[in-house]
């Protein structure tokens, strides 16, 4: 069906384009008034109303607000922090599971009590003497520590202080910030009497509380909320309007890697050990002269129903990043094959609607014959995203990274376009001029009036007498793009077919 359409002359494109860049939009204007005007003779609906009264804002300007003051939570593995943060957030954020060493990076969420609001970061487990992927963990903990307004202790209230809780006290006084000592898995008032035992460490008054049940932990927010300043001390200043960036690929594609390299610092566990992100972890970063909070994500898993617990959280996690992100940068590992999983990340991205930049990283480890191969997999697998730039880049050595801020840029302009009526309904109609839709079963189906209903992605509403064939709307897409750019924006076009009023 789609070769009946696919007149690709160059030529013929350049025309187009000049003609519409030259159009005198007074009088596009006038003439698409004049097809708005014709369509009150058709059966319209509220949504069809709705639709060609829409009026979308510009973009809000980047604004700065007042930096959260920032609460950090730590203790040492499995005490029960990611269940406490969950009852703190009011919602289940933080992945929990029983067994030690769930949560790997140090994560930031935005807390409310009492009309107060607050920055709160969870942290993986503290170690004294932790190795290899552990001692990143410990790491991450201590940054956490030194980068807080406040911290939390939490200790499990059944084991009582440990020789590793103790070398947490030492590293919190050296800190010399405000410490409450939480003494978790107090479920009922038999056990209070057991959190006594954490007067012991020094640290003053241990609050006795259950994560899992929620007992005593609106006293001890009303106790943080009297000491915890207004406006952090360390965090930098919140920004109103950066654009938001998620970081997708499957396991150990380089996720992590690419978040340090941007920010700067070690913000996230990286290991050769796939799947070692299971939270997202955003960052705000000041690239190309623009504020950007990335998100980075943990990888999307074979498949979601099959994913084993924490990792089965993860995958739910990755897709509301998403939700929250603008634009999505999807990492392929250049050194292997282009497999459904990556294919199945950049679906879940079009589908979402966002804006899509495909950065092939480990690009210092190819060599030609790969490079070859490389190029007919592209063209063979990621045909139906042609139109998203590529960067080829190394997330760990941070080569090319310089070419990932003109890519996001071009990616965000393409999804905030807007084509005004008038210039889209000439567009239509010379299209329309060129190549008249086929006749079917006797009769030829016009479009009667075309707008565009919404950015963000680019959604394009048309109006017609009749069934407008797939093979046709591809070739209206195709020529969207050709005339007016939209790379790294998937373009939404949908169609109302409507019949003449009965007089």
């Amino acid at each position: 069906m789609s070769n009946e359409y696919d007149d690709t002359s160059t030529a013929l494109d350049t025309e187009l384009a000049e003609r519409l860049a030259n159009l005198d939009e007074e009088l596009a204007t006038r003439r698409s008034t004049a097809l708005r005007t014709g369509l009150d003779e058709y059966e319209l609906d509220d949504e069809d109303l709705d639709v060609l009264s829409n009026v979308t804002d510009d973009p809000d300007a980047i604004q700065y607000l007042p930096a959260l003051p920032v609460i950090a939570i730590v203790g040492r593995p499995n005490v029960g922090k990611s269940a406490l943060v969950n009852r703190i957030l009011g919602r289940r954020e933080a992945v929990v599971e029983d067994t030690p060493g769930v949560t790997r990076d140090r994560v930031t969420y935005k807390g409310e009590w009492g009309e107060r609001h607050f920055s709160l970061v969870d942290t993986g487990g503290w170690e004294p003497d932790a190795k290899g992927i552990d001692r990143s963990v410990a790491m991450q903990a201590e940054l956490a520590i030194e980068l807080s307004d406040l911290v939390m202790f939490v200790v499990d209230s059944n084991v009582g202080p440990t020789s590793t809780d103790e070398a947490v006290v030492r590293l919190l006084r050296k800190s010399g910030k405000p410490v409450f000592v939480i003494a978790n898995k107090v479920d009922d008032v038999r056990q209070e009497p057991e959190a006594a035992s954490l007067w012991a460490l020094g640290l003053g008054q241990p609050w006795p509380v259950s994560a899992l049940h929620g007992r005593g932990v609106a006293d001890l927010l009303d106790a943080i909320l009297e000491i915890l300043p207004h406006v952090s001390a360390v965090a930098k200043q919140e920004v109103g309007g950066p654009r938001r960036v998620a970081i997708l690929g499957r396991p150990n594609v380089g996720k992590s890697s690419l978040l340090n390299k941007v920010v700067g610092e070690e913000r996230v566990v990286v290991n050769e050990l796939a799947g070692t992100t299971r939270d997202p972890v955003d960052e705000q970063v000041e690239l190309g002269g623009k504020v950007w909070r990335f998100v980075d994500t943990a990888g999307i898993r074979r498949r979601v129903h099959l994913a084993q617990g924490a990792d089965f959280y993860a995958s739910l996690r990755t897709s509301a990043a998403l939700e929250k992100a603008e634009v999505a940068v999807v990492l392929l590992d250049v050194t292997e094959v282009i497999s459904e999983q990556d294919i199945r990340v950049i679906d879940l991205v079009i589908e979402s609607g966002r804006a899509l930049v495909l950065a092939f990283n480990k690009w210092d480890q190819i060599d030609d014959d790969r490079r070859r191969y490389l190029e007919r997999e592209i063209e063979q697998d990621l045909a139906h995203v042609a139109w998203a730039p590529r960067v080829n880049i190394s997330a760990l050595t941070g080569r090319h990274m310089e070419k990932l801020v003109p890519a996001l840029e071009l990616a965000l302009e393409s999804w905030d376009t807007r084509i005004a009526t008038g210039k889209f309904n000439a567009f239509l109609a010379e299209l329309a001029a060129a190549h008249p839709h086929p006749v079917r079963s006797g009769k030829q189906p016009r479009i009667l009036f075309g707008t565009q209903a919404s950015s963000r992605p680019p959604t394009f509403v048309v109006f017609t007498t009749g069934f407008l064939d797939p093979g046709y709307r591809r070739y209206i897409q195709r020529r969207l793009r050709e005339i007016y750019g939209f790379e790294g924006s998937p373009i939404n076009l949908s169609m109302r077919v409507r019949e003449k009023r009965k007089r």
